[in-house]
């Protein structure tokens, strides 16, 4: 899932924006703390920044700036100080995009999706599968749910692979050691077992406890 940063201090805005692109499957943030934008950037770690230019205690530019020398991540610039010289400054500190205030959530969502498009499409990124909100990174068998990672075993990543890949559909005990088989590990039926125990009390820990559907005497599910 694509995370956007949204750094306005307009908090109605700010909310609009966030449950508007919601809505569209990003994953949004809010920045609450003005002061140090980049220590929130570094957290978070999004693929867009949504930057308006007038913020308490440093301006857009200055924090556009500050994310450069640490980002090449796409930055919109959304402003009602809309003349030539403003858009022109814009796009000198490393802005990528200019949206005028007040904007339609429409445009806006239609430009956004554009960078992402142009940004991420030939990086690998879409090299994921997506299952409800949550994101199994293919490229470091990594889980990420509601701002929660974490890093899976060879194991584990193959089983939750293989039962998303198979997503309303019964995947039997057997196929899975199969494709566990693959490794350099011996695995046999009590080794499952316990895989699959050790994978569910990972879920559980970013709130998917319920991911793992269990068939007795076929094998596992996850549900649509």
């Amino acid at each position: 899932m694509y995370k956007i940063l949204i750094v306005e201090d307009d908090r109605v805005i700010a909310k609009a924006l966030s449950s508007h692109l919601s809505r569209w499957n990003y994953d949004t943030k809010c920045v609450d703390d003005f002061k140090d934008i980049v220590d929130e950037f570094r957290q978070y770690d999004p693929h867009l920044v949504l930057l308006d230019i007038m913020l308490p205690f440093f301006n857009g530019f200055h924090w556009c700036q500050e994310i450069r020398k640490v980002s090449e991540v796409p930055i919109i610039f959304l402003s009602s100080a809309n003349d030539n010289m403003n858009i022109v400054m814009a796009m000198n500190m490393g802005g990528d995009e200019f949206i005028e205030k007040p904007f339609d959530l429409n445009v806006v969502t239609a430009k956004v999706q554009a960078i992402l498009r142009r940004s991420y499409s030939f990086q690998g990124f879409v090299n994921v599968i997506e299952y409800h909100g949550a994101v199994l990174n293919l490229n470091d068998a990594t889980l990420e749910n509601k701002n929660q990672k974490m890093e899976l075993t060879k194991n584990e990543f193959r089983i939750l692979q293989m039962l998303l890949e198979n997503t309303g559909r019964i995947v039997s005990r057997d196929s899975i050691i199969t494709r566990l088989w693959e490794s350099d590990e011996f695995i046999d039926d009590n080794t499952l077992t316990v895989n699959i125990a050790r994978l569910r009390k990972k879920l559980e820990q970013i709130g998917l406890e319920k991911m793992i559907r269990t068939k007795k005497g076929i094998g596992y599910m996850v549900e649509q």
